[in-house]
């Protein structure tokens, strides 16, 4: 795709809804001196969007000046050529920025992948970690069947499945069983 000013460019990459990730646009070679907007600030707008801020963008100009240079690095820019373009310098250029960009596109795609793997297991864990469905429990002594057929306490059970932890007491109607003098009616 080719623009002949900044303000084209912006337009073209803002005609894909936010959020989306441009497709079909590798790489932006742009000229600093353009007219309207410069490619400086163009730059600047580019990395500032987020969806576009993966997109590397080469600089082309005919400035030499070291302050030209920092300002290009400093609006976003990967690289940057002098004009007049050597044809072998801008494809070793280009060739070098698409092969970052594939590399941290992948490094992207399986840091998102981890991520998700990452969810996916907390979860698995909260699910563990959550008591749910029926527990057979007997209706005397309150011991619950566990998968294997044995009957455990229902405590032992809940410190099993669960991160629940106990603090004990006795309540009022055991204690009067237990301790008969103790409380009045």
């Amino acid at each position: 795709m080719v623009a002949d000013s900044a303000e084209a460019v912006l337009e073209m990459l803002s005609q894909n809804s936010a959020g989306q990730k441009m497709g079909g646009i590798d790489l932006i070679l742009m000229d600093i001196l353009l007219p309207g907007v410069d490619g400086l600030e163009a730059c600047r707008r580019i990395k500032a969007t987020e969806w576009l801020q993966d997109i590397p963008i080469i600089v082309i100009t005919v400035k030499t000046d070291e302050q030209a240079l920092l300002a290009a690095f400093a609006a976003g820019a990967m690289d940057y050529i002098r004009k007049p373009v050597n044809p072998a310098e801008l494809v070793a250029r280009v060739s070098s920025a698409l092969a970052m960009k594939k590399e941290r596109d992948t490094r992207k795609a399986r840091e998102q992948e981890l991520l998700m793997r990452t969810q996916e297991l907390e979860q698995a864990l909260r699910d563990v970690k959550v008591l749910h469905g029926l527990i057979p429990i007997c209706a005397k002594c309150k011991r619950v069947r566990t998968d294997n057929g044995n009957w455990q306490y229902l405590e032992e059970y809940i410190q099993t499945h669960s991160e629940a932890e106990f603090s004990h007491g006795i309540c009022h109607v055991c204690m009067k069983e237990v301790y008969p003098g103790m409380i009045k009616d």
